[in-house]
């Protein structure tokens, strides 16, 4: 337990072994929950819960700052279960607490607790609670990154509680940014959090930042990593997000061409779509990625910053490849409504790579060209001629 201000403590708990976040997030610098106590002249409420799996340290720390007081309120910034796993246990010790959530939060919360009978207030954007002297004051703030998500503001304290916003996945034990000791890792951690969690999500991060700018923030109390400071990192982290989210200036189109080949033969197909898009669009960087010879997160984020791209796959056990499956799932579903994407390759007997592919992009709602190069084995002279014309009718489209 930590006090920040007159009202505010600290009452997360640190999770430093912490190595895969989410199934998909390496975390190669633990991370932390937090949570925090807000003391009222009336009333108190604890903004966040914790991993079920920390729940006893949590709790302790809840009753070390309280000393057998009560929690009236249960602010939930969104409910990922990273923050809400323990609450059916927290609902045990404060059994008549109310639980604070956006409109979208409420319905989730339902269904984590499995309590029919929990109080649920739903805050909506510019809503208000008072805890005596002291105010929460509720800005959704959606899509960073759930559609529940907000942001709390205790006008008193300076005090923001801004959810994942800002934060990262960086375990610092003494919780402050103005305490950390490894700051090219600090900011590692960062960058990689920013581009994981809210990279999809840019021109909500612009949104988010618009509605709290204006605010005099002297502590940012976010949900991982360390507490930012006024007179710390908290300017700094808020301008990167700026940088970062702001959409990058690009005179040409850029259309990369994805695949993998066996035996040369889909890379054959892809050869020669190139030469047919850029001889529609000459100034158009249209560049060639064999999957498994770059880094795959480099090829995410050119897949999800194209103007257009195109898959080519040979089929092997009835199904496209797996270097295939692992870039189209780093796909980012909600920027990739409409963008344009081909599909191409070789095969020796059956031919479903493409179909699959085909399936998995039309379920994130891509325009997938209607027209496929699939070619038997190795492609003659025709089939190349055609794979051109297929790639400068593509390119048309674009």
């Amino acid at each position: 337990m930590k006090q920040i201000t007159n009202s505010v403590y600290y009452t997360g708990v640190l999770n430093p072994n912490m190595r895969v976040f989410d199934v998909i997030m390496r975390t190669e610098y633990g991370t932390s929950y937090n949570s925090y106590v807000v003391k009222g002249s009336e009333k108190n409420a604890l903004i966040e819960a914790a991993h079920l799996s920390f729940y006893d340290g949590y709790l302790e720390n809840i009753r070390e700052v309280l000393d057998g007081g009560r929690v009236d309120y249960l602010v939930l910034n969104h409910c990922e279960q990273d923050h809400t796993g323990c609450i059916a246990l927290l609902l045990e010790e404060y059994p008549d607490l109310t639980i604070v959530v956006s409109q979208a939060g409420a319905i989730y919360i339902k269904n984590i607790t499995n309590r029919p009978d929990v109080k649920i207030q739903v805050a909506k954007d510019g809503d208000s609670i008072s805890l005596g002297d002291k105010t929460l004051q509720f800005m959704n703030a959606p899509f960073l990154h759930w559609p529940d998500s907000m942001f709390t503001w205790l006008p008193e304290e300076k005090v923001l509680f801004s959810c994942d916003f800002l934060g990262c996945h960086f375990c610092e034990p003494r919780v402050y940014d103005t305490n950390i000791t490894y700051d090219l890792q600090y900011w590692d951690a960062v960058k990689y959090y920013y581009d994981c969690i809210f990279g999809p999500f840019a021109p909500f991060v612009q949104k988010g930042l618009d509605k709290i700018q204006d605010l005099d923030i002297e502590f940012d109390c976010n949900s991982h990593g360390p507490i930012l400071t006024k007179g710390g990192y908290l300017g700094r982290v808020m301008e990167k997000y700026r940088e970062w989210s702001t959409p990058a200036t690009r005179e040409n189109k850029l259309i990369p061409v994805f695949y993998t080949t066996a035996y040369g033969n889909t890379e054959r197909l892809a050869r020669a779509i190139v030469k047919g898009i850029v001889s529609v669009l000459p100034d158009a960087e249209v560049n060639l990625y064999n999957i498994i010879e770059h880094d795959l997160a480099y090829l995410t984020g050119l897949m999800n910053e194209s103007d257009a791209f195109l898959i080519g796959s040979p089929t092997i056990n009835r199904d496209a490849v797996p270097p295939v499956w692992q870039l189209l799932g780093g796909i980012e579903a909600v920027n990739i409504q409409k963008r344009p994407v081909a599909l191409f390759g070789s095969f020796g007997w059956s031919g479903e790579a493409l179909p699959h592919i085909a399936q998995r992009l039309e379920s994130v709602k891509a325009t997938v060209f209607e027209r496929q190069v699939k070619v038997t084995f190795v492609p003659t002279r025709e089939d190349l001629a055609a794979a051109e014309e297929f790639g400068a009718e593509f390119a048309r489209t674009i």
